[in-house]
């Protein structure tokens, strides 16, 4: 018996084929589908308890993007053999999905709904993750769960100047736009990506192009949904119990003093969160302490709602910001660098109150981090990594290793650098880029951007040019076309806003972006708006910091490791290294030198790291004698290895002896080698003939000595 399964399908624009089924698998799920392009397979499934919890007042939406190692035919890594904690990698998907769904739930839907994209198939060159937010998307289109969609992503690539959809990850490599976009029928949702100092133009082009196909593929979520017929009736849920009385109650008696803290301008984020939290406390005290117990949580939630409009009218009216600034103004900024003296580099990044401490360690190619995922693999030589610790923000907070944001917050950061560091032999070095922050109020993650452009050049690393970030933000009124942009947002703006629109970018273009919507109906107009503004607030970012430094130093930090690279032919990187690695441990050891050795495009590249010229020296050295080819009629410096009873052998290079006859030691006659030479003698050599078959070597220091004239007979 087998069961059919209902599904829909539709074409990329190359021609692709992609089959949305539901109905066969994972059907005690609330939604559940799999998504089919070539052998690659996504299943979604979707679940939301039949009930909230009490005193929530929030969606516990959890996502998880899971890669089976099965899919690809590979065993995990480690010492379990089975899929564990969640890479980095699959991090980032999950969050790419978590902000597109999570603004089109119904705002009083509280219920907790867990969402499972798991990949079970996987085509060689293809980036599976493109198809996870289609599939999470359709599993709720599929179910009963209220949901305000569709919605589907793209990755979207410039490949020799053509815009690609979903390409494969041959084609990204050779991308000079990467973007991830995600959309609804009508209206941009989120977008993320990097990108190699293009214009704001051609970066709202290819957003274009990838909401044409995103619309196709919402369309074929609709009509999938209207094949189930369980999707026809969504569920009926009360998570909200509501006081119109009440929440009229608190907009009269708060609204105005509200606005009035949001038009003074107060740039002290604590001074302003007491000042509207006094406010709050100020209606609870007008009821008896029993009736301010039993409408305290109501309260807090419908004054939230009356600051939030507070202060989104008093901007629109008064064109003034939370803490005083014009909307395009960036806070003040100050800058250090060479601040941690035993860092290879260090920067402090300072806008406002949000402050990065960023540090810059370099390592050898053995402190590269291995990718061993079920669809990406390889190595990674530039790292930056992002700590939020919860005093930044005058917070107590149970520390549970790496938040998902932290990690989401980092790769910006890094993807916003990678363009801009130096590859191949130009950057010997494996670096690591630490942003602690230090102090928050919003933006963190463009601070990290600034502070580690300055912490590079603080460590002599040669960036093409400097990278700063901005966030922009966007405050719109519902009942009319009015809004305003707004450059270097705060967190509360952040909060407050419709949009958190992050651009990172030199004088040039635009490396990294990140942008997620809040509300619906962002024009093309505005995001061009934000897109100038961002870039001249970029701008402004760069000059300021070139006060501090405006070019990498001209050399490494004296406590730099320092490392130079030699190529060898291929057939030597077997000598170099030595029967079960004896050599390279003895050059290593002798030397003090670290040696790292690969063969790349048929060539052995070496890494010879050390804290010193000498010692680096000695180990090119060691090795050029190695691999050095011995030429007949060359004097050598040997030394002697043994002695036999026919001549001594003497190596000439690294691991090359040659035999030095009896007869080529002197032009006197020798009957005892011993008499003349000792084991580890320093002697000087010629090499006088390579045999052709077996390419032994035969040496003469007769030759270099002058022949005595012979005497005259009387």
């Amino acid at each position: 018996m087998s069961i059919k399964p209902i599904s829909q399908s539709f074409e990329l624009s190359d021609g692709r084929s992609v089959t949305i089924e539901t109905g066969k698998l994972a059907k005690q799920a609330d939604g559940s589908v799999v998504v089919k392009m070539g052998k690659t397979m996504l299943m979604a499934t979707v679940v939301a308890a039949p009930e909230a919890r009490e005193d929530v007042d929030f969606l516990p939406l959890s996502v998880d993007y899971k890669e089976k190692y099965a899919a690809a035919g590979k065993f995990p890594g480690g010492f379990f053999k089975r899929e564990a904690r969640p890479s980095e990698y699959e991090i980032l998907i999950c969050r790419l999905i978590d902000r597109a769904l999570r603004p089109l739930f119904p705002d009083d839907f509280h219920a907790e709904t867990q969402m499972l994209v798991q990949l079970i198939s996987v085509e060689e060159d293809v980036s599976p993750d493109a198809l996870a937010a289609l599939a999470a998307s359709s599993a709720l289109m599929v179910s009963d769960i209220p949901f305000n969609g569709p919605i589907s992503e793209v990755r979207v690539a410039r490949v020799n100047g053509e815009f690609v959809i979903n390409p494969s990850i041959s084609q990204q490599e050779e991308a000079d736009i990467e973007l991830i976009v995600a959309a609804s029928l009508e209206n941009i949702m989120m977008v993320e990506g990097e990108m190699e100092e293009v214009s704001e133009a051609e970066m709202l082009s290819a957003i274009q192009v990838a909401h044409e196909a995103i619309k196709i593929q919402c369309q074929a979520q609709i009509d999938l949904a209207a094949k189930v017929e369980k999707a026809s009736t969504k569920r009926e849920y009360c998570h909200e119990v509501n006081d119109d009385d009440l929440r009229k109650q608190v907009k009269e008696a708060t609204y105005q003093k509200c606005y009035d803290i949001s038009k003074a301008g107060n740039a002290d984020k604590h001074f302003r969160s007491s000042s509207f939290r006094a406010v709050r406390d100020e209606f609870l005290e007008t009821f008896d302490e029993e009736k301010r117990n039993e409408v305290k949580n109501l309260v807090k939630r419908y004054f939230h709602d009356v600051e939030k409009e507070a202060v989104r009218d008093a901007m629109i009216a008064e064109n003034i910001r939370l803490d005083g600034r014009k909307m395009d103004e960036i806070r003040p900024i100050w800058t250090e660098v060479d601040y941690l003296p035993s860092a290879h580099g260090s920067a402090i990044f300072t806008r406002g109150e949000t402050q990065s401490l960023v540090s810059v360690t370099l390592g050898s190619k053995l402190d590269e981090q291995k990718i061993d995922g079920a669809v990406i693999s390889g190595k990674r030589n530039f790292l930056l990594h992002y700590n939020f610790p919860p005093f930044s923000t005058g917070e107590v907070k149970r520390m549970m290793g790496v938040s998902r944001r932290e990690v989401g917050h980092g790769n910006l950061a890094e993807r916003a650098l990678k363009y801009v560091i130096p590859k191949g032999e130009d950057n010997p070095y494996t670096i690591r880029v630490v942003s602690d922050i230090l102090e928050s109020n919003g933006s963190s993650s463009m601070a990290s951007v600034c502070g580690g452009t300055l912490a590079l050049m603080d460590a002599g690393i040669n960036i093409s040019k400097p990278v700063a970030g901005i966030a922009m933000g966007l405050i719109s009124d519902y009942n009319s076309d009015k809004y305003v942009v707004l450059s270097d947002i705060l967190g509360d703006e952040d909060h407050l806003g419709d949009m958190d629109f992050k651009v990172t970018g030199t004088m040039d273009g635009i490396t990294a972006c990140q942008m997620d919507i809040k509300v619906d109906g962002l024009s093309y107009e505005i995001l061009e708006q934000a897109l100038d503004q961002a870039r001249n607030g970029r701008i402004h970012i760069l000059n300021e910091m070139a006060k501090t430094l405006d070019a990498p130093r001209k050399d490494y930090k004296d406590n730099a490791p320092r490392i130079e690279k030699m190529v060898i032919e291929k057939e030597f990187i077997g000598a170099v290294i030595g029967p079960g690695g004896k050599v390279i441990q003895e050059i290593q050891a002798e030397t003090g030198a670290t040696i790292v050795i690969e063969e790349v495009d048929e060539k052995g590249v070496i890494d010879i790291m050390a804290d010193n010229k000498a010692t680096i020296e000695a180990a090119k050295d060691w090795i050029k004698g190695i691999v050095a080819v011995p030429e007949v009629n060359e004097v050598y410096l040997g030394t002697v290895k043994s002695i036999v009873a026919f001549g001594a052998f003497v190596e000439i290079l690294p691991g090359k002896d040659g035999l030095l006859h009896i007869s080529e030691i002197d032009h006197k006659r020798i009957n005892n080698v011993e008499d003349v030479l000792k084991q580890g003698d320093k002697i000087k050599v010629k090499l006088i003939e390579v045999d052709r078959r077996s390419g032994k070597l035969k040496l003469s220091r007769k030759a270099l000595i002058p022949k005595p004239e012979r005497k005259e007979e009387n």
